[in-house]
């Protein structure tokens, strides 16, 4: 079954909210306008039997009784002819006999007893039609009720009025709604068209196309809509590009240990070298660098995944970075290189981590920090509480320093600021991505700050181990 375009669902959501509303309104006009008009119509006769209330008091006071007050119906008089009202006394001109008038006089316990019809003699009325008639009083005694027009009925000129107005309530009813339907019709449309487009995108970026985007336009919601897409499709095209160039450095790292290796073993098989210790170490040395290159990658992919497993205990920070320091002091006095342990204030309260990974971390950034620091340099570790929660470690160095342009990279995997570097003046790139996985996996953060020329400080954060 073919899906229904979106823009014809907003249309139908649109129609049925038009409907809904204009005919709404319509019937509460319709209501509105009826009982006004009503009100209208029966003031109008109340109005009217006031008037001629004069008129019938006195035939009651002439006569004495109300039977023979139908004979009235041919002289009451009609607005237009300019003849005075007998009897009323009021001066009141500008009146004529009416022979259309219907009247009906009831007795003070509301029953008829006068119709100009004839036909609703005997009837007694409610006190709410009482309401709109004239009373009638003779001597100050009430003797009846004086009411004109029809009591079930409009006239036929009140009622075509009333359909009159009903018919243009309903003509505005209809252009409302077919003028509202025109605008939701441009609504939709323009609804539709940048979501329609963004659809087509992303189709597009599924299929594998880069190098996608979509106008940013319209209401803010469908704005934001298209520049988050465009944001996703950036975001997407970088990681297309790092992994293509990750998978580039995975193989370029593994080709060197690879090619050792080959190299030792077809020397070996041609009779070249012969199968000492000293022709297999080198084989086993690059198979050693290999696994754990397989190693690196694995805990890295597992550390991203959220996965890495961590064995959390409270340590000792400042004992386990004189433990780090005091492994790599040989190493360092190869290049008369200083190591420095620094407590800026106290010695900090535990931290709960990972000893063997936090340990690996500051390995890695010291041996980062010796490889470029030079001969009669300076190492330090400062270890202070930066936080009520939280331990700082900082590894400094006096070395040349990283390049502005290189700073912001210098955790990605692989990442080397000279290209041109090969791994024994540079390593693998994968211990300071390293680091940052597992200070993160901690909770942590690490960061690194560097002066061209002066050298480079990372920095890094622990929690503080609750007390029990």
């Amino acid at each position: 079954m073919r899906a229904v375009p979106f823009w014809l669902k907003l249309v139908g959501a649109f129609l049925a909210v038009i409907i809904v509303a204009v005919g709404g309104v319509a019937i509460l006009a319709n209501r509105s306008a009826s009982s006004e008009f009503a009100t209208y119509v029966n003031r109008g006769r109340m109005n009217r039997a006031q008037m001629l209330a004069p008129l019938f008091e006195d035939y009651f006071q002439r006569t004495g009784r109300w039977q023979g007050a139908e004979q009235l119906a041919n002289s009451l008089p009609w607005p237009g002819q300019g003849t005075a009202m007998h009897g009323m006394g009021r001066g009141q001109g500008g009146w004529t006999a009416s022979p259309a008038d219907r009247f009906v006089v009831a007795d003070p316990s509301g029953q008829i007893v006068v119709d100009s019809d004839g036909a609703l003699v005997g009837k007694r009325l409610s006190a709410e039609d009482l309401a709109y008639g004239a009373p009638l009083e003779v001597s100050g005694q009430l003797q009846g009720y004086l009411l004109m027009g029809e009591f079930d009925q409009y006239s036929a000129l009140e009622a075509q009025f009333l359909a009159r107005l009903n018919q243009a309530l309903l003509v505005a009813a209809l252009l409302a709604g077919g003028a509202a339907l025109l605008l939701a019709l441009l609504l939709s449309r323009s609804l539709s068209g940048p979501v329609h487009a963004l659809a087509g995108a992303a189709k597009a970026l599924a299929e594998g196309k880069r190098g996608l985007r979509v106008d940013v336009a319209g209401s803010r919601e469908v704005a934001l809509l298209g520049k988050s897409f465009n944001s996703m499709a950036e975001a997407l095209e970088k990681q297309e590009a790092l992994r293509r160039q990750l998978i580039a450095d995975i193989a370029h790292e593994l080709r060197t240990p690879l090619a050792v290796i080959r190299g030792n073993l077809e020397a070996l098989l041609d009779g070249i070298y012969r199968p000492t210790a000293e022709t297999i170490v080198p084989i086993h040395e690059e198979a050693l660098l290999l696994t754990r290159l397989v190693d690196e990658l694995r805990d890295l992919a597992l550390a991203e995944a959220g996965q890495l497993p961590l064995h959390i205990e409270s340590v000792n920070v400042v004992e386990l970075a004189r433990g780090v320091l005091s492994g790599l002091t040989p190493l360092a006095n190869e290049r008369s290189i200083a190591l420095e342990l620094v407590l800026p204030g106290a010695e900090p309260p535990p931290v709960a981590v990972d000893a063997g990974r936090i340990r690996q971390v500051l390995t890695n950034l010291l041996a980062n920090a010796l490889r470029y620091t030079p001969q009669r340099g300076r190492v330090q570790v400062a270890v202070e509480q930066a936080a009520p929660e939280w331990v700082e470690v900082q590894v400094s160095d006096n070395g040349p320093g990283i390049r502005p342009e290189d700073l912001p990279h210098v955790f990605d995997r692989f990442y080397r600021g000279d290209r041109a570097r090969t791994r024994d003046g540079g390593g693998a790139g994968l211990g300071l991505a390293i680091a940052k996985q597992w200070v993160e996996a901690h909770g942590g953060r690490i960061r690194a700050e560097s002066v061209l020329g002066q050298g480079t400080t990372f920095a890094f954060t622990l929690p503080v181990a609750r007390a029990e």
